[in-house]
């Protein structure tokens, strides 16, 4: 169980940083491109004899610019997918704002409570939103409707979309281990993050945590 759920943390992890790798590549290709052409246009006027030379590779790069009009769509659609896998990946780290000010200040009792129950709501919402896009999401695969800028490439909005009721699901299943933790006194709030706690307690049984 350990092993499969450290496949999925670093399997997270990794679309995480693939997301934000692609984002970043495709940004500096585009506005590369954009802003190298000019450089040999301008060497181009200013040595005649390599004048032809210079020219043809600025029309090449001016090319290829003006042919990633998709960059900006698929950069929207990386990020899109970034936010949705990173609300199941905050709700693990505890990455989300803190609203418990005032919880910390009751018993354990009274916080696990709490916990539980808006542990509960949070499943309420997420179900809500999943159920509501699947219907969402089957709506645009059966309309077939293709993406901006990218439907040259059979890319469809429904394809986008998908990762909508993907990270409800996982988002899902964060708050599902979360109740489990509550419910069988684990922990006493929300998130995962105090497992790094008790990773050090098992590892140095003998000494105190801090």
């Amino acid at each position: 169980m350990q092993t499969l759920r450290r496949a999925w943390e670093h399997l997270e992890e990794g679309m995480i940083a693939f997301l934000l790798a692609a984002m970043t590549l495709v940004t500096f290709t585009y506005v590369a491109l954009n802003n190298i052409y000019t450089l040999f246009y301008a060497l181009s006027d200013r040595w005649a004899p390599t004048s032809d030379f210079f020219g043809a590779i600025g029309d090449h790069l001016m090319g290829y610019a003006q042919g990633m009009t998709w960059s900006v769509a698929l950069t929207k659609a990386l990020f899109g997918w970034l936010i949705f896998f990173g609300i199941a990946y905050g709700v693990r780290t505890a990455g989300h704002l803190g609203v418990d000010v005032l919880v910390r200040k009751t018993s354990r009792p009274v916080q696990r409570l709490l916990s539980l129950l808006a542990c509960a709501c949070c499943l309420a919402y997420a179900g809500l939103f999943l159920v509501a896009s699947c219907k969402w999401v089957a709506a645009l695969l059966a309309a077939g409707i293709g993406a901006e800028d990218l439907d040259r490439y059979g890319i469809k909005v429904g394809y986008i979309t998908l990762i909508v009721p993907v990270g409800f699901a996982l988002v899902i299943a964060r708050y599902l281990e979360i109740f489990y933790r509550l419910f069988t006194g684990r922990q006493t709030g929300l998130g995962l993050a105090d497992e790094a706690a008790e990773a050090t307690k098992l590892a140095n049984p003998g000494e105190e945590p801090r």
